[in-house]
């Protein structure tokens, strides 16, 4: 079985889980052996450095993991929007027509719009004057809180840049 190919958020985020554990690791042998030496010996300076060194690598383990969760949520966060970018989109233009509650013949005005196409492209598809197309992509926009096409467009546009 082939394992799939990681991007780069992937591999950065493996490299971070596999730098954080090998620092864990690192931690439990300085505690422990700081404590047999406590309980041998007792303490002495070589334990007040092994606490050091155990002190600063649970730092680096803080920090480590710190930085892995964020970098999981930011490659969660473009797995999202390549979603969108993927087909997704059509996903979110249909419910987002539905918040708006377009009628059907508005939404297949509001989609040619979508997809670049002027009011006489849209009417002779249709099978409608151009006035009606107008007349509907004036009430879309009017639903959609916008005043043109370029802002009707950009309320999509702006969930692939997300």
């Amino acid at each position: 079985m082939k394992l799939p190919a990681l991007n780069t958020e992937q591999k950065h985020a493996a490299v971070l889980a596999g730098v954080v554990l090998l620092q864990a690791v690192a931690v439990l042998f300085f505690v422990g052996d700081a404590a047999s030496d406590i309980l041998r010996d007792g303490p002495g300076p070589e334990t007040l450095f092994e606490g050091f060194i155990a002190f600063a690598l649970s730092s680096g383990v803080v920090a480590g993991g710190w930085q892995l969760r964020r970098a999981l949520e930011i490659q969660r966060a473009q797995a999202r929007a390549l979603d969108v970018a993927r087909g997704a989109l059509a996903e979110v233009i249909e419910a987002q027509f539905t918040r708006w509650g377009l009628t059907p013949a508005e939404r297949d005005v509001a989609l040619f719009a979508l997809k670049g196409l002027d009011v006489a492209e849209i009417a002779e598809l249709r099978g409608a004057a151009a006035g009606t197309v107008r007349a509907q992509l004036a009430r879309v926009y009017a639903k959609s809180g916008v005043s043109g096409r370029a802002q009707f467009a950009a309320l999509f546009v702006e969930d692939l840049l997300g």
